[in-house]
């Protein structure tokens, strides 16, 4: 068993400490490029480097009177600085450092994400080896239709998450842009060399253009990334809830032996993992719409964004790491039952069949209409009757005519439904 979720790097990434480093390191690396530029002297640039802190506490207390953050954090890491302090910010607006800033914390978070689903398809990989051949109940509109295995369920998975794994890079690279432009985005007072030589130190690309602000609808899409992959959570959650269902029981989260079900009755074990995660999807979900509303700014930049920002990224980004680690934990932990899957194929007495027949007999020249009718008659008896759909199938005429007994038997079999499965676990790279 994978341990239980206790993963403090992604919340630290988006603690008050954190943002305020990285402010900071913004900070130093502008006076730094332009030392290097020759717009500074590279001494100042030094003691700038030297001397640079802050102190999250007194930055609080400062903002407490500015009503302005960045301003509240600019006299607090000035205060440690000294008379070398005034090169800070020069040329720049609070949202070059906030809107930069953001863009590490994002490219940080998307890397923890990146490996979460590294460790959850490798969970996911092992259990669709592990149960390939295992066959159950394909179903359609909850009803059974066909055999597949659980090995092929659990690729299906597996390829999924490589999908997702495609858009966390996706998200990823669209968010790693940083600008240090200005109030409206023209390089007025800062050598846009200096906001090239920043970015790259930061590993970000410098934006092609911008505003005051960097434009929200790569922030709207990296929303959407994570909605649809928390989509992808919910799915999987809910197809665990449905196979836990007592009338089916073809598998069960863990149960631990101290845990309880209900607190009224002692019997039960509920699915409330898969239940929670398909809750926090809708709130990944609900909060991509925020960010779409984000992207209509006014003219420049207006703040209408900001306070929406400071919920909807670190929840998304938290919540996003919670469900991969949890999931990963539910898959892993998953008590599977192979005798319940068989039990569940026999209780349609060999209906899903029944395409295998309908095909045979229009390969052999019946009308399909004809063929489907012939078949559908031997499945209504069978839903009726005691027996089961190959004795129904022997009584029609119309069927014994083309097919013999033994072929009937043949196709009747799992084997016709199992012969693509290695192929198909090699198209998902298994």
């Amino acid at each position: 068993m994978i341990p239980r979720y206790s993963r403090p790097r992604i919340r630290e990434i988006w603690d008050d400490s954190c943002k305020y480093s990285i402010w900071l390191e913004i900070e130093i690396l502008v006076c730094e490029a332009m030392a290097h530029l020759g717009l500074l002297p590279a001494a100042d640039a030094q003691a700038i480097r030297e001397r640079g802190k802050f102190s999250v506490p007194e930055i609080l207390e400062i903002e407490k009177r500015t009503n302005h953050e960045v301003i509240a954090f600019l006299e607090n890491v000035a205060s440690y600085i000294g008379p070398e302090a005034r090169w800070i910010h020069q040329g720049l607006t609070s949202s070059d450092v906030l809107d930069t800033a953001l863009a590490v914390q994002l490219v940080r978070s998307c890397d923890i994400l990146l490996e979460d689903v590294a460790q959850l398809k490798e969970v996911v990989g092992r259990k669709a080896r592990q149960y390939k051949k295992t066959p159950m109940m394909g179903r359609s509109h909850g009803i059974h239709a066909e055999p597949i295995t659980f090995g092929l369920k659990m690729a299906l998975m597996y390829d999924e998450f490589g999908r997702a794994e495609q858009r966390l890079q996706a998200a990823r690279e669209e968010v790693a842009v940083g600008k240090l432009s200005g109030a409206v985005g023209t390089h007025a007072h800062l050598d846009p060399r200096v906001e090239a030589i920043v970015c790259d130190k930061l590993g970000l690309k410098a934006d092609s253009l911008s505003t005051q602000v960097i434009q929200r609808d790569r922030h709207a899409q990296f929303s959407a990334n994570l909605a649809v992959i928390a989509s992808s959570v919910d799915r999987w959650a809910t197809e665990f809830r449905h196979l836990q269902r007592t009338e089916v029981l073809e598998l069960e989260e863990y149960f631990s032996p101290e845990q309880k079900g209900s607190s009224a009755m002692p019997h039960k074990r509920n699915p409330i993992t898969s239940e929670r995660l398909s809750g926090l999807a809708r709130i990944i979900r609900g909060n991509s719409v925020a960010a779409f509303e984000s992207v209509a700014l006014w003219h420049e930049r207006d703040i209408s964004h900001s306070s929406v920002e400071r919920v909807i990224f670190p929840d998304s980004c938290i919540l996003m790491d919670y469900m991969l680690a949890t999931l990963t934990e539910l898959v892993a932990g998953l008590e599977v039952y192979p005798e319940n899957m068989l039990k569940n194929l026999g209780l349609t007495k060999g209906l899903f069949f029944s395409q295998s027949i309908l095909l045979e007999l229009t390969r052999r020249g019946l009308e399909r209409k004809t063929a489907y009718e012939a078949v559908q008659g031997a499945a209504m008896a069978t839903w009726q009757s005691q027996s089961d759909f190959l004795t129904e199938l022997r009584k029609v005429p119309e069927i014994t005519s083309v097919i013999s007994p033994a072929e009937l038997e043949k196709l009747c079999s799992m084997e016709q439904h199992f012969r693509y499965i290695d192929q198909a676990f090699r198209n998902v790279g298994l």
